[in-house]
């Protein structure tokens, strides 16, 4: 039977087949010298953060402790004095407030509101001393104190309270 022209001939079709079986061949070879594309163990996490470790207890400082209990023991004493010198300067400033500026119930209540601002740096003195305390922990770097920490925070919570109470006051009385 005659061959078309353009027909291969089956002698030219057994390289080919040679070239695609010799292909599949080598993709069944061991490749261990290259990397897989499979993911990497890495590349299955997250971008979520690890969660942190809670933190270590802080040990005990009995120096720490008797500073602290000196320093609270004034910041308490200078809170009571002035709570009551408050009570004294709220009684003045009511019977002052239909009084003109610079009368004698002005001046008596004014009196009473200047010594609430020097109870008042008293206590400040107190806060001062635990502020440094946290400082000179923090620059040696030091955990957080628990007892220092809240005794800060009563501090501040009392000197808040102190400032408000004052400028209340003065606000009440007529400006002189």
């Amino acid at each position: 039977m005659p061959r078309s022209p353009r027909a291969p001939s089956p002698l030219a079709t057994v390289p080919l087949i040679g070239v695609a079986l010799l292909s599949l061949v080598g993709c069944s070879a061991d490749m261990s010298g290259y990397p897989s594309l499979a993911p990497r163990p890495v590349e299955k996490l997250g971008f979520e953060e690890p969660a942190t470790p809670p933190p270590a207890p802080v040990a005990a400082d009995p120096a720490l402790d008797a500073r602290l209990a000196g320093i609270l023991t004034a910041r308490a004493t200078a809170a009571r004095e002035f709570d009551a010198a408050a009570e004294r300067a709220t009684a003045r400033a009511s019977a002052a407030r239909g009084a003109a500026a610079g009368s004698e119930r002005w001046l008596e209540a004014q009196t009473e509101i200047a010594e609430l601002d020097s109870l008042r740096s008293a206590h400040a003195d107190s806060l001062n001393q635990l502020e440094e305390l946290a400082a000179a922990r923090a620059q040696a770097l030091q955990p957080a104190y628990p007892a220092l920490e809240q005794a800060l925070d009563a501090a501040r919570a009392t000197a808040a309270t102190q400032t408000r109470r004052i400028d209340a006051l003065a606000a009440s009385l007529p400006s002189g």
